[in-house]
């Protein structure tokens, strides 16, 4: 007897669950005294009863609180403010007497046609269990936090990619080479040249992809790929905090490092320093692509073609604000190339435990976005 008790029991909850996942709403706007309005009332009052899984949820749209919701539907149905009644259902919105399809040209329907439309619509919302349009308003909300958070990612990824070992060391013996040559004088003219060219570098870059992607227009897919990537990327980092040089770490290669060298040192003059700059940036892609192709993502999602080169512009900028803060330090003497490269190689683990870990929270949050629909 327990055991019949408790199959019921399931078959009943499962029933339950079914009946809820089955059930279509609408969502319907109106306005108190409008005759449309009424007349659309009266249609969904008469149908209601012939489809039981129908939810229809209604707005006066004279309330406050309904002008958010109305304006969150609006924007992701497409479509603009017109007079009521205003009502929305699966993929069709209707504005007045006109209805719109997300995959079809608006069309004018009054009278009984506008009713016979509005009924073929909602049957066929039903019969393919259609979402509920508040979702469809949710994912606009998410989407709106999603570009309110695009600020704060970018400062994230950019100060993780600044705390950059190979950036650094390669400054470190730049400075060094010129003191050593006696032209401590030139210190701020070629080490500025020098940062200048890893940002001019770095940003035309940057622009070069971000017009790729939108001109690809690349979606989801690609932004989980890229998130996917930033986790490993990031754990990868994480690991030589504990093991640092082992099994491999995301720095210049080694038979790379004598060219650098070499490189460096040869920079004593701005143009020299210039050059070498734009070289070096390319050198220094292993260590720093990650976080930037990241972000370089998530901008093409949530922000226009110009919008996001002012956010590269701004990523940038903190991008080599810890190489402009050493170029001051060395040359005030309130440090010394000695002391700051004692100061890196102490702390290597560490530099790449930090960066590891905001690239692992940027490549969760992205894909947190994705999963909820916000970008």
């Amino acid at each position: 007897m327990k055991r019949v008790l408790v199959t019921l029991g399931i078959l009943l909850i499962l029933g339950s669950l079914s009946a809820l996942a089955e059930r279509v709403e609408l969502v319907y706007f109106y306005e108190p005294g409008c005759p449309q309005c009424a007349r659309i009332d009266l249609f969904l009052d008469a149908l209601s009863p012939r489809h039981p899984e129908l939810t229809i949820i209604r707005h006066n749209i004279r309330d406050a609180e309904a002008h958010d919701l109305l304006d969150r539907l609006l924007s992701a149905y497409g479509v603009g403010l017109g007079p009521v009644p205003i009502l929305f259902i699966g993929d069709v919105a209707m504005v007045g007497d006109r209805f719109y399809g997300l995959a079809e040209e608006p069309v004018t329907a009054s009278g009984r046609a506008g009713e016979m439309r509005l009924r073929r619509v909602i049957t066929q919302a039903i019969a393919e269990g259609a979402p509920s349009p508040l979702i469809r308003a949710a994912a606009v909300e998410g989407r709106g936090l999603a570009e309110k958070l695009t600020i704060p990612a970018i400062i994230l990824a950019a100060a993780a990619d600044s705390v950059n070992p190979c950036a650094f060391s390669i400054l470190i013996l730049l400075l060094g080479t010129l003191i050593t040559a006696g032209k401590r004088g030139k210190m701020i003219p070629v080490a500025l040249s020098f940062i200048a060219a890893i940002y001019i570098s770095y940003l035309l870059l940057g622009i070069g992809l971000l017009s790729a992607i939108h001109v690809a227009g690349i979606q989801r897919p690609f932004i989980l790929v890229v998130s996917i990537l930033a986790i490993l990327f990031g754990l990868w980092n994480m690991k030589d905090y504990f093991a640092y040089g082992k099994w491999f770490t995301i720095e210049i290669p080694q038979r790379w490092r004598p060219t650098v060298k070499r490189l460096t040192t040869s920079a004593v003059s701005v143009p020299g320093a210039f050059a070498v700059g734009v070289a070096n940036s390319l050198l220094l892609l292993p260590c720093s692509s990650g976080p930037y192709i990241a972000i370089l993502a998530l901008v093409a999602q949530t922000a226009t073609r110009t919008e996001g080169i002012f956010l590269l512009l701004f990523y940038n900028l903190i991008f080599i604000l810890p190489l402009v803060l050493i170029v001051f330090g060395v040359y005030f003497g309130l440090t010394t190339t000695a002391k700051t490269e004692r100061w890196r190689s102490t702390r290597l683990g560490q530099l790449h435990f930090v960066s590891g870990a905001a690239m692992l929270m940027l490549g969760v949050g992205m894909i947190l976005t994705v999963y909820l629909g916000w970008i």
